[in-house]
């Protein structure tokens, strides 16, 4: 059974008001993962409203109707659970993960700020949480070498107007810009019961998980007119290479070469989450052992290649390296060009493949070995994909990838003239 990649029942149903909600029962222990995901990241966010989604993340813990400001945290710990959330361009998730006697906990404390948040979300709430976001931006992105590179990346990988241009974090002018109305107006057009799933993993039977759920959330109304998000899923290739050249207080050279590939969840992903693994995972990773080990023109810990999962539109690859001592930015991307250049000519071979395998099946168990991990997993699919049942896809369609396949991924997407280049320079005398 693991060869399936999701050996665990999964029972699903759809209330009245177009909630899905997901079961996988597991009596090893006596905890259980609450998960939710709802349908909006900053790819739904349409001209003005960059960085609502993410701001809601933080809006959702101060406080609903029946809850007050932080008690939501309060009670899930206080029960010995543990809670956060994340948002991402794709969607946002809210999770705990409480023992099993709390289960009912969770549903209220989640159904009440899916339908008691606008009621009780006031001004100063607001301007609160934007001053925590503009810090959080100023710690994560402004204040630390090479932390904005993911905020340049975008916009060169995805054109003004493409629905994955700008980053999750947002604009600190539109999040100043907008009225209490228009926060509260984005709140009631996606997070409603038809664009979320409730997924619940562990200690739990599953006509009771549906019967709470019905309890809580059955009650909420629907939203007959959520928007989609304007369609990303093709992106004109500039013909080529997008460049741009920070000079910042950064401590080394850095070059960051980034492609658009495919959606995640596609076979053609598939290949290159294998292909990433095989060019820059670990020590044993093509970038390491050419331009870390060999050439030794790249730090060591600061190598390696990685893909990012974004489902609705081709997914980025990127490779980075960092240099040592004394060597240019100009010598460190002509390196890390031509190993990623290679891989379209030289094969993988079947060392290099079986260890990216092994890698991503260690990788793929670790996330199921949690009940949160397979909530998160399950929630994604039932999301993005429409059946949580497909994530036993995704193991499979890795350990199916080719060598020959990889050759001729890295043909296809990763071109030279299709590539987008970052690259910091320390400033003078740092």
């Amino acid at each position: 059974m693991p060869d399936s990649g999701y050996p665990w029942p999964i029972e699903t149903t759809r209330l009245d008001n177009g909630l899905r909600v997901v079961v996988s029962e597991d009596r090893t222990a006596p905890a259980v993962a609450v998960n939710l995901w709802y349908d909006v990241g900053s790819r739904h966010e349409p001209a003005g409203q960059t960085g609502f989604a993410h701001l809601f993340e933080h809006l959702m813990f101060e406080g609903s109707v029946n809850v007050a400001k932080t008690e939501h945290m309060k009670l899930i710990q206080g029960a010995g659970g543990s809670l956060n959330a994340t948002t991402n361009p794709d969607r946002t998730n809210y999770f705990e993960t409480v023992p099993a006697e709390h289960l009912e906990l969770a549903f209220w404390l989640e159904a009440d700020r899916m339908g008691g948040l606008v009621p009780a979300l006031t001004q100063e709430t607001l301007d609160n949480q934007r001053d925590v976001v503009k810090n959080e931006r100023r710690q994560r992105y402004e204040n630390v070498p090479y932390g904005d590179a993911w905020l340049r990346l975008l916009p060169m990988l995805y054109p003004p107007g493409h629905p994955y241009h700008h980053a999750t974090i947002g604009s600190m002018a539109d999040l100043n810009a907008a009225d209490l109305a228009t926060f509260q107006d984005f709140h009631r057009t996606h997070y409603a019961p038809n664009n979320a799933v409730l997924t619940v993993v562990g200690d739990a039977r599953v006509a009771e998980v549906f019967a709470l759920a019905e309890r809580y959330f059955g009650a909420i109304p629907s939203r007959a007119d959520i928007p989609p998000a304007p369609d990303g899923r093709t992106v004109a290739g500039a013909g080529e290479p997008v460049r741009e050249v920070v000079t910042a207080d950064v401590p080394a050279p850095r070059v960051y070469l980034a492609h658009r590939t495919h959606p995640f969840g596609s076979p053609g992903y598939d290949v290159v989450t294998v292909l990433a693994t095989v060019l820059g995972s670990g020590r044993g990773s093509r970038l390491y052992q050419r331009l870390a080990d060999g050439e030794r023109i790249a730090q060591p810990d600061l190598v390696g290649a990685y893909g990012v999962d974004l489902a609705h539109a081709p997914a980025p690859l990127i490779a980075t390296a960092t240099a040592r001592p004394g060597v240019t930015a100009d010598r460190l991307e002509a390196g890390l060009a031509e190993v990623v250049d290679e891989l379209a000519t030289v094969p993988v071979t079947a060392t290099e493949l079986d260890r990216a395998k092994a890698l991503l099946t260690t990788a793929w168990w670790r996330q199921m070995s949690t009940v949160d991990g397979r909530a998160d997993t399950l929630s994604r699919y039932a999301t993005q994909f429409g059946d949580p049942a497909r994530a036993a896809e995704r193991l499979p369609g890795w350990l199916a990838v080719t060598a020959d396949q990889i050759a001729e991924a890295a043909a296809e997407v990763l071109a030279a003239r299709d590539r987008a280049v970052l690259t910091y320079l320390p400033k003078e005398g740092a």
